[in-house]
C-alpha cells in the first residue's frame, strides 16, 4: 500500500498493473476498505492499471470529523487521480462507491472513460435512517451495526459456505473508525441524485444483486431508466456482489470495458 498527502490529508491507495494501460479505479462500500476488491485487483491488473483506495473515514485514509458530503467524497477521487497524474479513468464503485460514481458522471464526465455503478441507487435509503445510524455508532461504536451486517451483505447460503471470508469482513467493519463511518452516513443522508442522473452521458453499466435487500433491482431499474444508453446486469448475489459472485462480476465488468 501507498499513501498520498492532499491538502494535509492522507489517503491510502494501491496501484497495480502495467504502466501505460487504461486506468480502472475501484471505490469501496460503506464500512469496508480497498481490500474488498482483492479478486478484482487480481483479475484486472493483468491488463489494466488498477487503482483502489480507502474512502475518507475508512481504513488508513483520513478520518477527520464530519459531517462529510457526497461532493467531498467525489472530489477526493478527482484529487487523488490528479495527484497521481491520471488524466482519465474508468470508475467502478459499489454501494456508497456507486453513488460517488454517479456524482462523477454528473460533475466530471471529462475524466471518465466508462462508469460502473454496482449495488447502489440514486438515493440510498432514507435520511432519517442514516441519521439514526450515525447517532448510534457515535454513541455505541460499531458493534451494533456489525452485528447485523452479514445478512445485509450476503445471502445466507454464501454466509454458511464462506464463514472465514464473511467473518473477516465483519471484523473489519467492527474496526472501522466510528466517527469516519458516521460522517459517511451523514453524506448518504443528504445525497439524492434522482433528478440529476439523467445528465450522465458516460457509457454506464449498472450492476444489481438479485437478492440485495439494501439497494434493490428496482433501484437499478430506476437508474437505468434515467441514464440513457446504460447497460444492466443482475447477479445471483446480495449487496456485496463483487465478493459473493466475483467470477460473474468480473466477466460482466470485463465485457463492458472491452466494448
Amino acid at each position: 500500500m501507498s499513501s498520498i498527502q492532499i491538502n494535509n490529508e492522507t489517503f491510502n491507495y494501491e496501484l497495480n498493473g502495467p504502466e501505460n494501460t487504461p486506468v480502472l479505479f475501484f471505490s469501496n462500500s460503506l464500512g469496508t476498505t480497498h481490500s474488498m476488491w482483492a479478486k478484482q485487483v487480481d483479475y484486472f491488473s493483468k491488463n489494466y492499471r488498477v487503482l483502489s483506495y480507502d474512502t475518507r473515514g475508512h481504513g488508513e485514509s483520513v478520518k477527520n470529523k464530519g459531517p462529510y458530503t457526497l461532493e467531498q467524497l467525489g472530489n477526493d477521487v478527482l484529487q487523488i487521480t490528479q495527484a497521481l497524474g491520471i488524466e482519465k479513468f474508468s470508475f467502478c464503485g459499489i454501494s456508497m462507491g456507486g453513488l460517488i460514481g454517479q456524482w462523477l458522471g454528473i460533475h466530471a464526465p471529462e475524466k471518465l472513460d466508462k462508469l460502473v455503478v454496482c449495488n447502489t441507487a440514486a438515493k440510498i435509503g432514507q435520511e432519517a435512517g442514516w441519521n439514526d445510524r450515525a447517532a448510534l455508532v457515535r454513541s455505541e461504536g460499531m458493534n451494533p451495526v456489525a452485528d447485523g451486517s452479514a445478512g445485509r451483505w450476503f445471502t445466507e447460503g454464501f454466509v454458511q459456505a464462506n464463514p472465514a471470508s464473511v467473518n473477516a469482513l465483519i471484523n473489519g467493519l467492527r474496526q472501522t473508525d466510528a466517527e469516519g463511518y458516521a460522517s459517511c452516513c451523514d453524506a448518504l443522508a443528504k445525497a439524492d441524485l434522482r433528478e440529476k442522473i439523467a445528465l450522465i452521458k458516460t457509457p454506464t453499466l449498472i450492476v444489481a444483486g438479485s437478492h440485495d435487500p439494501v439497494t434493490t433491482v428496482a433501484d437499478a431499474d430506476a437508474m437505468a431508466e434515467k441514464i440513457a444508453g446504460s447497460k444492466r446486469v443482475d447477479l445471483d448475489a446480495s449487496h456485496l456482489s463483487n465478493i459473493e459472485a466475483s467470477e460473474a462480476f468480473n466477466r460482466a465488468l470485463e465485457d463492458f470495458l472491452k466494448r
